[in-house]
This record gives C-alpha cells, sequence and structure tokens, in this order.
C-alpha cells in the first residue's frame, strides 16, 4: 500500500501544509492593522494656583488638533483633567480659572488633622463635572492619591469623581484627609507628583508629562508653617524625580516660578505660561504624529485599563 498509493499521500500532505501556511499568512495579514497615530497620554502634575498652566497646555494642544487618549492627574492636575474628561471645554475651563479662589474649594476649620476642609469642593465639581463618574468620561482618567497609613499609591479609575479629586488635592497639614472606603487618603502629589507612571499603566505608548516646578516659599525666612510644609514637600519631590521623569516621553515645565501657591488672581498670566512651554515643545509632539506605530492587534477605541486598587464607591 505504502508503495503504489505513497506518492499521493505525501502530495496531499504537502497541499494540506502549503493551505495551512496560507491561513496562517491571511491570518496574520488580517490581525496586522494600518500605521496608526500613538496612543497618547497627558499626566498633569499638582501645584495648586499654578495648576492653571494645564489649561494653557490642553489649549495648545487642542488648537494643533493634539488627540490626547489618556489622562491622569495629581492634586490640580486632577481637578482639571476631570473637568476636561468630563466634557468642560478649554474655554470654559479659561473662565473658570480667572473666577476660582482659595475659599472655593477650601474653608477655615478647627481640627488637629489640618487648618482647612476642601470640603466645598463637593459642591464646585457637582456644578462643574459634565458627568459624575469616571466610566462616564469623554477621556479615560487616572486620579491619584495617597494612602496615608500604607504610604502606597492609589490610582482611581472607576466610581464616582468627586471623592478622589477631593482625595488628591488633600495636602497634607493644611487640608484634612480624605475618608473613602475607610481609607485615609492625602495628595497625590507624595506618591506621583507627576502622574506619568499611571498614565503609562493606562496604555499610554507616547506620554506627554506636565511638570509645574517652582519653590514653594520665596527666598528667606519662612513667612508661616505652610511655607515650611509646602517647601518641605517641594524638596522631596524633586529629589524623586527620576522616576515620573523616567516614564515621560516629554516633559513640558512652564514658568511658574514666579508665582505664589495661592495666586488665583493671575489665572491668565499662568494659563498664558502654560500656552508658551506648549508651543515649545510642540515640534517634538509632532513628530509623532508623522511617525505613525504599527500593531499586530489594531488599536481599541478605549484602551483597556487595569483594575484600581480601590474604586470610590
Amino acid at each position: 500500500m505504502g508503495g503504489k498509493n505513497g506518492a499521493p499521500v505525501k502530495s496531499i500532505g504537502k497541499i494540506i501544509r502549503s493551505v495551512q501556511a496560507f491561513g496562517r499568512e491571511l491570518s496574520r495579514k488580517s490581525l496586522t492593522s494600518e500605521p496608526r497615530t500613538p496612543v497618547i497620554g497627558l499626566a498633569l502634575g499638582g501645584g495648586f494656583a499654578r495648576g492653571m498652566a494645564h489649561v494653557g497646555v490642553l489649549k495648545v494642544l487642542e488648537e494643533e488638533g493634539i488627540p490626547i487618549r489618556l489622562i491622569a492627574g495629581t492634586s490640580v492636575g486632577a481637578l482639571i483633567g476631570a473637568s476636561y474628561c468630563s466634557g468642560v471645554s478649554v474655554q470654559e475651563l479659561e473662565a473658570l480659572a480667572r473666577s476660582v479662589r482659595f475659599t472655593t474649594f477650601a474653608r477655615w476649620t478647627v481640627s488637629r488633622f489640618g487648618f482647612a476642609s476642601n470640603d466645598r469642593m463637593i459642591a464646585f465639581l457637582a456644578r462643574t463635572l459634565k458627568v459624575k463618574t469616571f466610566e462616564e468620561l469623554l477621556i479615560p482618567l487616572g486620579v491619584t492619591a495617597t494612602d496615608f497609613n500604607s504610604g502606597e499609591a492609589v490610582v482611581f479609575h472607576s466610581g464616582s469623581i468627586i471623592d478622589p479629586v477631593r482625595a488628591s488635592c488633600a495636602y497634607p497639614g493644611m487640608f484634612l484627609p480624605v475618608n473613602i472606603r475607610d481609607h485615609w487618603l492625602v495628595d497625590g502629589m507624595l506618591s506621583h507628583p507627576v502622574p506619568s507612571v499611571p498614565v503609562r499603566e493606562m496604555g499610554a505608548e507616547r506620554v506627554l508629562a506636565v511638570h509645574l516646578k517652582g519653590q514653594w516659599s520665596k527666598d528667606g525666612a519662612p513667612r508661616h508653617l505652610f511655607d515650611v510644609i509646602g517647601q518641605s514637600f517641594a524638596i522631596a519631590q524633586d529629589k524623586m524625580s527620576h522616576v515620573w521623569r523616567g516614564a515621560a516621553d516629554i516633559v513640558v515645565e512652564p514658568d511658574v516660578a514666579g508665582f505664589a501657591y495661592d495666586d488665583f488672581k493671575r489665572a491668565s498670566e499662568l494659563v498664558r505660561a502654560g500656552e508658551v512651554a506648549m508651543r515649545k515643545a510642540l515640534p517634538e509632539v509632532l513628530q509623532w504624529l508623522e511617525k505613525p506605530v504599527e500593531t499586530l492587534i489594531p488599536a481599541k477605541p478605549r484602551p483597556v485599563i487595569a483594575p484600581a486598587p480601590m474604586s470610590a464607591d
């Protein structure tokens, strides 16, 4: 049987292997996407009133048609990021920046945990945000905070937006910690001064990080306790900058050195500082669009985000 029919059997085997190879090639080609724009993530750092510079950065990115697919925010970066991702326009953000003051978000209080509460932020965000949960946002968002007891970073991606943003803005010593699901949380600047690592973990292929470098205290002796606390954190954060810088492709640093932490009245100047810095970095960002990436798996409309360690609800 082998002598008579061996040749035809061998021929059939060759045909089968050829068909299988052809099928694998077709499958490979069908999975290969066309060159596409990389997934660009924006990491917005903390800086209190200096965070108004973030609005200028967003303004330039919109004007130039740079597609931002993911945003992560720390402290004021979380507040502005949440507003923008919810559908608040750059023009609306500019108007808000000019109108807010310290008392918009905070009220002085008597507590052994801090001098002020940011509970006024609840009403402010309820008025400002176009949606109330992370799941409804137009752009996926990560909001950073720090677990006061463990020191671990917490990044929120799900549930209600308001309390995570409050926690991200709870500067230790100034604002009371925020309790979410029996965890006492404070400012995300302690764990992610600029959240380039979280936005990279969310699926960003290119990370644009915005760092609001500026001394909390002017030259000379500190004026009060807030200068002591703020400058101490500024020094510590500068020493750990290699972590977030290492996860960023481009770092934009608006010139905010001449602005105080509570300079809300100079919002227009801060927005302009963000615009100027982003314009300088624009040629590098535009190169990302000129050199599209290829992948064997087509890009999804919304990148898959790993489950957050803790939901807001």
